[in-house]
């Protein structure tokens, strides 16, 4: 056996939680959010009678990331750069393609997690073992490591950016096309200076053993089940971990073609209204695409992972707040104001993420507009005030609430490790994982700062150099909304997976500061509000190479170089598809491509760029009633904390505010297909087996969670080449998208988006002056 073979075994050999007495930490709940996080070593820990100094004193890190590591191994290789360049280069590129088609088609990290395996492997085996100016072609086996460091870099930029959305609203609902130099410096900007926030937060996010980054343990877990035939709890018996992985990866492959193509009503299974397909309100409470989805049934994994965050990775405590919001918020709230006809809100579909107007039509922003693309006043008053449906209405009260509720729970439970933090001296006491890093070279403050200041001077130059009516003095405090939440909603993501979005904190603030400017209020809300999403992306996976052992410095230019490549491809794909594909974003585009994504990112610019909030929430308005969130999000955590000081052992330490109002920020287009169903497998997962099976959890969970994701991404991959995109999707049998199991589910009232009441006779519904 080779050195490198060693060095792998050993890098995934570890002292896993079967050390510990299995009963006792099977019952140890997963991190509350409430805890005092100063020290992590609560009295559950303790009586766990774990070996804090040699492992994580949290179950869920001990059973998914080695406690040892080998400094010696090679990571940083020439095939890992590779490797990484040619991830960095296609996920960025299909998913940019996909992002303009519906249904949307995402090829998720774990397939570049996946694939890189086999061919780190086939590249050790026949690649010829030379030195090319000092470079060594193949230096071995392929190590854990390089698989780390492969991994992140195509998952830095995977997704599309958030910034190509503009470029895309300017050209199809505002008709300007700004130069490819305008774009490109915009898509920097605004990647890059989240990343520099990331770094910089590094001892608030990374370094402190309870920011344990839950949906990291899942790619953990999978890098460890690939690179070592053992791992933990073996003497248990059943199946080796890797055996367990490649069954579920392809049972769930293959299930995936029955809901994703075969039987699509397997995955819309509202089938109380395939009963009464007629019957309104049947279907506004029991239907999954403009209802409310209590028919609580789904047999689609990506339906039920539809939320972001994987039921199997996150908190039962975390689960049990989101459900709670989206019970009382969505299944309690909704009907009541949607049935009294609040906002006059029996003329629209209850659920739908578009804006409408007095006549129930879509929205037309361009009846509103100049042409000079700013607001028009006159013909505002000629046309129609704005309208949502209520599921959409009580999603925009929803994140006034978590702001606030954000705010006032990070100054009432985060602020004594916040400042200890700021005090490495006095700060979290290092666990295993944070003493082997600090082995390694750390990147240097300055380094990130430097990076934050080119940035800068992109930023200035992008707003000033075109017509993009956003001052300099925008820009800043842009920049500073992102500075002023990274900590807290990072702390709040780190412990449950769960991230408070600032969108629309960002689109209130510009859309009273400048009203009327639609592309001022699209760069004001990209720079306030993805440069901290950016942000947690680069600190996860910090994370990630935090919990591998990945040197920090190799990890740095990994991550700068893969986000400039990615974002350049992604602007480069979009602007070929604008150019070639016939009739993009048209409604009726042949193949799918009809911009969905786009045309909800462009509602948001009705809403908040051209008539602006003023028009909708202040004083006098439809939606004036919303703002009073802001006071219920602020007032909430104050009460938890009082209770807690009082029963501070009570379930209370699990109620947390920020989850219970944001945990619901993917309604609309999500109902409760998407979030019961996550809940009760989180259930089953994360609380049953948790406690009654541990030694079986701590085994297999994590890996279960990765291969499902794994299997449902490379099935749609599957499905879109080879059965739907080719010859407009009649490969096999010319008929299948026309059974009864394909179609039963869209022949209801809730596929039509039915309205409770008809127009009134006057062909308008709606206040007489607006």
């Amino acid at each position: 056996m080779s050195v490198y073979e060693l060095h792998n075994m050993a890098s995934v050999g570890k002292k896993y939680c079967a050390n510990a007495d299995t009963a006792l930490v099977a019952n140890i709940p997963s991190l509350p959010l409430s805890l005092n996080l100063h020290d992590p070593n609560t009295d559950e820990d303790k009586s766990a009678n774990r070996d804090t100094e040699e492992d994580s004193p949290y179950a869920e890190v001990c059973s998914a990331v080695s406690n040892v590591d080998d400094r010696s191994m090679p990571v940083g290789t020439f095939r890992a750069w590779t490797l990484g360049l040619m991830w960095t280069i296609l996920l960025p590129g299909l998913n940019q393609f996909f992002y303009f088609r519906y249904p949307y088609v995402s090829i998720s990290s774990l397939v570049s997690q996946l694939l890189s395996f086999p061919l780190g492997l086939l590249w050790a085996r026949v690649v010829p073992d030379v030195t090319i100016f000092g470079v060594a072609i193949n230096p071995g086996p392929f190590t854990i490591k390089e698989h780390v460091l492969v991994t992140i870099m195509g998952t830095v930029g995977y997704q599309s950016a958030y910034a190509t959305d503009i470029v895309a609203v300017q050209r199809f609902y505002y008709n300007q096309v700004f130069s490819f130099a305008f774009q490109w410096m915009l898509l920097m900007s605004t990647q890059l200076i989240g990343f520099s926030m990331g770094g910089a937060m590094r001892r608030f996010l990374i370094e402190p053993p309870s920011m344990i980054w839950p949906a990291n343990l899942v790619t953990c877990a999978l890098f460890n089940t690939l690179h070592s035939a053992y791992n933990g709890f073996d003497a248990h018996g059943g199946i080796s971990r890797q055996r367990f992985f490649a069954y579920t990866f392809v049972g769930g492959c293959c299930w995936y073609f029955v809901p994703g193509y075969l039987f699509q009503a397997l995955s819309y299974f509202s089938w109380v209204c395939w009963i009464v397909p007629n019957n309104i309100i049947i279907n506004q409470l029991f239907g999954y695409q403009s209802g409310l989805g209590m028919s609580l049934i789904t047999f689609d994994w990506a339906q039920i992972n539809f939320v972001g965050n994987n039921p199997l990775a996150t908190p039962w405590w975390v689960e049990v707040n989101v459900l709670a919001g989206f019970v009382i918020f969505y299944w309690i709230l909704t009907p009541i104001l949607y049935y009294t006809n609040t906002w006059y809100a029996k003329y629209l579909p209850i659920s739908s993420h578009t804006s409408f107007d007095n006549t129930g039509a879509t929205y037309n922003v361009t009846s509103v507009l100049t042409s000079v693309k700013t607001f028009n006043i006159t013909a505002y008053e000629e046309y129609s005030p704005l309208f949502l449906s209520t599921t959409f209405a009580v999603s925009y009260g929803l994140s006034f609430a978590s702001v606030m509720a954000t705010i006032m729970h990070a100054i009432l439970f985060f602020r004594q490790q916040i400042w200890s933090q700021c005090r490495p001296s006095t700060g979290e006491r290092p666990d295993i994982h944070a003493r082997l890093m600090s082995k390694y070279r750390q990147v240097p403050e300055w380094w990130y700062l430097v990076i934050f200041v080119i940035m800068f001077i992109l930023g200035i130059v992008t707003v000033k150099g075109w017509e993009t009516e956003l001052p300099v003095w925008a820009f800043v405090v842009a920049l500073l909304i992102g500075f002023t939440f990274i900590v807290p909603i990072g702390m709040i993501q780190a412990i449950t997976s769960q991230q408070i979005t600032l969108d629309v904190m960002a689109e209130l603030t510009v859309g009273y500061a400048i009203p009327g400017r639609p592309l001022a209020m699209m760069m004001f809300k990209t720079w306030g509000f993805i440069t901290i999403t950016q942000a947690l992306q680069f600190c996860s996976d910090l994370k990630v190479g935090h919990y591998m052992k990945i040197p920090p410095r190799t990890l740095f230019w990994a991550q700068v170089s893969s986000t400039i490549i990615s974002a350049t491809v992604q602007l480069a794909v979009q602007t070929w598809m604008f150019s070639n594909i016939p009739d993009i974003c048209d409604p009726l585009q042949k193949n799918s491509f009809t911009c969905v994504n786009m045309h909800t990112f462009g509602t948001g610019t009705i809403i908040w760029g051209v008539i602006g909030p003023a028009r909708i929430f202040s004083p006098g308005q439809t939606y004036n009633g919303l703002l009073w969130f802001f006071l219920v999000g602020a007032l909430c955590p104050v009460v938890s904390w009082i209770l807690l000081m009082k029963w501070p052992n009570s379930f209370i330490r699990y109620v947390s505010f920020p989850v219970f109002f944001a945990g619901t920020h993917f309604m609309p287009p999500a109902s409760a297909l998407n979030y019961v169903p996550w809940a009760i497998v989180g259930f089953i997962f994360q609380y049953v087996i948790r406690r009654r099976y541990f030694p079986w959890w701590t085994k297999y969970n994590y890996v279960l969670a990765a291969a499902l994701d794994c299997g449902v991404a490379v099935s749609i991959v599957l499905i879109f080449f080879f059965l739907q995109y080719p010859k407009n999707g009649t490969i096999g049998s010319t008929n299948i998208a026309q059974w009864w199991g394909n179609t039963v589910f869209l022949n209801t009232a809730d596929a039509q988006g039915a309205s409770y009441l008809p127009l009134p006779e006057s062909g308008t519904f709606g206040p007489k002056k607006w």
